[in-house]
């Protein structure tokens, strides 16, 4: 017989974020989702039963499983991500519950930076608000392949087909010009359970999945071993002993793609080109290794390697560059200004810059742009051209989104200033629609 350990080895992992407007049910929706798949101990239920209790509630509010600050409780409101790990027999899942009050959009950032599905909620009485294209826009931008609308609240418009039609509709075609490749409606109560992991016994007209089946069948398309091969180098290993008196190994995890002995590759940004003679992996040679794996790297050649150089094949390195062009969702309270001093963090990588220029600032309300800003203040998002001290092998944030991002950070205290997305803000499709609605408008702000 199958172990548990067994099972849940062979199934697939899914990130995803909850995102949406300020009380549209999202800690509900995943306090829902963990207590419906039996994912909640019976002690944390039982803490949840007595809070509620001590708050004249008859029900436990499954919001609490999720909502864990005081303040956060006291409010009755999301202020940091809450991050949750569940599995079903079908899929494991990691999920960030993000905040919906404006000032708090850079933890969106923060939970949607590395997932591969966003649900955005919507309240089925007020439809779509400024919050839900503003979230939508973020996904957008951080190319979330997959995106769930989920109408919550069903019960309060007495599950009502032609309200959830109309916001569908709306939010769709929305997400759909930003170029959003995929959008899933389904209309929920997160309250009541009907359409989150059990299908709704009021909506008999709807006759799609319920949240939890799409969650566990959604294809996880953004595959690492798909994308460029990318090797950052994290540490030298020169162990120089009796036992390996030559032994030199370049020790990282691999971003993307996938590496070859025998394959000829190029270290950036020095240019030296080698062969990878050898590839350890947990104290094992082997021939092949891929994205996420933790490895070292040996080379015929000795070439001086450091931490932060990158090693990617010869035949698809990317070029290297001291002047950056990205968006950057600012997330530091103090502003970011022309001419400030900066360290830029890419990969293992730290080196010294200056920002150059702020073209603009976007409006995510109407995807509108607000051009030379001069700062960018927290929660803002805006482009931004950064000039290095030394060069950088930055790739596309929209062909890699591990090695097309990067930080910026405050050389005083070590302060985050800034999570950046390199190269052109929108998808290619959306640029197209855009311009062909309107040749006006200029989506690549």
């Amino acid at each position: 017989m199958t172990t548990t350990t067994e099972q849940l080895s062979a199934t697939t992992l899914l990130r995803f974020a909850t995102a949406g407007s300020v009380d549209d049910g999202k800690s509900t929706l995943v306090g829902r989702l963990l207590h419906d798949s039996k994912s909640v101990l019976a002690d944390q239920l039982e803490a949840v039963e007595h809070a509620s209790r001590n708050r004249g509630q008859e029900a436990p509010d499954l919001a609490l499983l999720t909502d864990g600050l005081r303040a956060e409780r006291e409010q009755g409101i999301t202020i940091d991500v809450a991050y949750r790990y569940f599995a079903t027999p079908r899929r494991r899942f990691i999920l960030a519950d993000t905040p919906g009050h404006v000032q708090y959009t850079r933890n969106m950032v923060t939970g949607a930076s590395t997932a591969e599905l966003a649900v955005v909620l919507v309240d089925a009485r007020n439809g779509v608000v400024e919050q839900t294209r503003r979230h939508a826009a973020v996904a957008a931008l951080l190319r979330v392949p997959h995106v769930v609308l989920a109408v919550n609240k069903m019960d309060l418009v007495d599950y009502a087909e032609p309200v959830f039609a109309a916001i569908a509709e709306e939010f769709t075609a929305y997400a759909a010009s930003l170029g959003v490749p995929e959008i899933t409606a389904i209309p929920i109560s997160a309250l009541a359970g009907d359409n989150v992991v059990e299908p709704s016994a009021h909506m008999d007209w709807y006759g799609g999945p319920t949240v939890l089946e799409h969650l566990e069948t959604v294809p996880v398309s953004h595959d690492l071993t798909a994308c460029h091969a990318r090797f950052p180098v994290q540490y030298v290993i020169r162990p120089q002993t009796a036992e390996h008196p030559d032994y030199r190994g370049y020790a990282g995890q691999i971003a993307a793609g996938a590496f070859r002995v025998g394959e000829a590759v190029t270290v950036l940004p020095s240019g030296r080109t080698s062969t990878i003679s050898a590839i350890d992996a947990l104290g094992e040679s082997v021939d092949i290794a891929w994205a996420p794996q933790s490895v070292t790297l040996r080379l015929a050649d000795d070439i001086d390697i450091s931490r932060g150089d990158l090693i990617a094949p010869s035949g698809d390195a990317p070029a290297t560059t001291q002047d950056v062009e990205a968006t950057v969702c600012h997330v530091a309270d103090q502003p970011l200004r022309v001419g400030h001093r900066v360290l830029l963090k890419h990969t293992t990588r730290t080196v010294k810059a200056i920002v150059k220029d702020i073209p603009s600032r976007l409006t995510l309300d109407d995807l509108s742009q607000h051009p030379a800003p001069g700062q960018l203040v927290a929660n803002d998002i805006g482009r931004v051209v950064v000039r290095t001290a030394e060069p950088l092998a930055l790739d596309a944030y929209a062909d890699s989104r591990r090695t097309g991002s990067f930080l910026l950070i405050d050389p005083a205290d070590g302060t985050t200033l800034s999570a950046g997305m390199a190269g052109a803000s929108f998808a290619a499709t959306a640029t197209k629609d855009a311009e062909a609605a309107d040749d006006d408008a200029e989506w690549d702000f």
